[in-house]
C-alpha cells in the first residue's frame, strides 16, 4: 500500500484526538493516576486477547531478551511515565491546550533521531515538518480556552507536565524503532510495551495502596470514558503509531501524529458548539499543505 506509514500516522492522530477528549473527562472526575492505571490494565487485557487470537499465545514467546529490554524501556518511558505527565497536563490545561504543546514532539523526535540513529530528513521534508508544526501552532494560538478557570488548575504547572510528556514520548518513538528492528510484529511490540508499562504503573502504586483505583470504577461516566480512551489510545492508536514508525522516518511519522490540535477543532465545534475562526480554518489548510509536502517528498 502506498504511503502506509503516512496513512497510519494520520489515523493515529485521529484516534489520539478522541483519547484526549475522553481521558480529560475521566481525569477530572477520578484523578490522573487512577485513569493511567486503569486504562493500561484495560488495554493490556484487550491486546493479550488479540495476540492470543492472531498468534495463538497471549504474549510473544519468540522475543529475545534484548528486544524485551528495548520495548520494555519504551513502554515504561512512553506509557507509565510520559502518560502520567500527560494526564496531569490534561487536568490543568484541558485537551486542546495540551495537544498544542504535543506539537513539539516532531521537533524533539527529529533531533533525537539525528543524534542517536543518524537519521536525517531532506530539505523538502524539513520544510514539510516546519509547515505542519507552524500550522498547528497558528490554529491553536488564535483560539481562547473555552473552559472557565479553576483554583485546582495551574497553567504553568500544566505546561511543565506537557513538556515532560514531549521529551518522554520522543524517546519512546526511538526506543520503539530500535525494538521493532528486524521486522518484529507490531501487535507483539504493543503487547510488550503495554505489559511493561502496566507492571511499572501498578508496582509504583503498591506502597500507597491501589484499591482506590478499582473503587473509581463506581463512577460509571469516568469508567466508560477511560475504557473508550483505552481503545482509542493504547490499543488502536499506539498500534497505528508503530505501523507509522516502521514504515516512514521518525520525523515524518511524529509530525503526522502531532495533528490532534487540528482534529480537535471540528470535534469541539461538533460536540461543544465552539466557534471556528478564519485563522483556525487557514491554519488547518496550511497543515494539510504541510502533510502533502511530506507525502510528496
Amino acid at each position: 500500500m502506498t504511503h502506509l506509514g503516512e496513512w497510519a500516522g494520520l489515523g493515529t492522530a485521529a484516534l489520539w484526538s478522541g483519547s484526549y477528549l475522553t481521558f480529560t473527562f475521566a481525569v477530572r472526575r477520578v484523578g490522573a493516576d487512577r485513569v493511567n492505571r486503569l486504562r493500561l490494565l484495560f488495554a493490556l487485557v484487550l491486546l493479550v486477547a488479540a495476540h492470543l487470537v492472531v498468534y495463538g499465545t497471549p504474549v510473544p514467546t519468540s522475543a529475545g531478551a534484548v528486544r524485551w529490554m528495548w520495548l520494555g524501556l519504551s513502554g515504561l518511558v512512553g506509557f507509565a511515565i510520559a502518560d502520567a505527565f500527560l494526564y496531569r497536563a490534561l487536568g490543568h490545561l484541558g485537551a486542546h491546550r495540551t495537544s498544542v504543546i504535543m506539537a513539539l514532539i516532531p521537533v524533539a523526535s527529529a533531533f533525537l533521531a539525528w543524534a542517536l540513529l543518524g537519521e536525517s530528513l531532506s530539505l523538502l521534508q524539513l520544510g514539510g515538518v516546519g509547515i505542519t508544526v507552524a500550522a498547528v501552532l497558528l490554529v491553536v494560538t488564535g483560539r481562547a480556552p473555552a473552559e472557565p478557570s479553576s483554583p485546582s488548575r495551574n497553567a504553568r504547572l500544566g505546561v511543565l507536565f506537557a513538556l515532560a510528556t514531549v521529551a518522554a514520548q520522543s524517546l519512546r518513538y526511538l526506543l520503539s524503532v530500535k525494538g521493532m528492528s528486524g521486522g518484529f510484529p507490531v501487535l507483539s511490540t504493543n503487547v510488550l510495551q503495554i505489559a511493561a508499562a502496566t507492571a511499572g504503573a501498578w508496582a509504583f502504586a503498591l506502597p500507597r495502596g491501589w484499591r482506590d483505583t478499582f473503587a473509581s470504577l463506581r463512577d460509571r461516566p469516568a469508567a466508560l470514558s477511560t475504557a473508550a480512551g483505552s481503545v482509542f489510545g493504547p490499543v488502536l492508536g499506539v498500534t497505528l503509531s508503530l505501523i507509522a514508525l516502521a514504515n516512514c522516518r521518525v520525523g515524518v511519522a511524529s509530525t503526522l501524529m502531532a495533528l490532534p490540535p487540528v482534529f480537535l477543532l471540528p470535534l469541539g465545534a461538533l460536540f461543544f458548539r465552539e466557534r471556528i475562526t478564519w485563522r483556525a480554518a487557514g491554519g488547518t489548510v496550511l497543515a494539510v499543505a504541510g502533510v502533502a509536502v511530506l507525502w510528496l517528498a
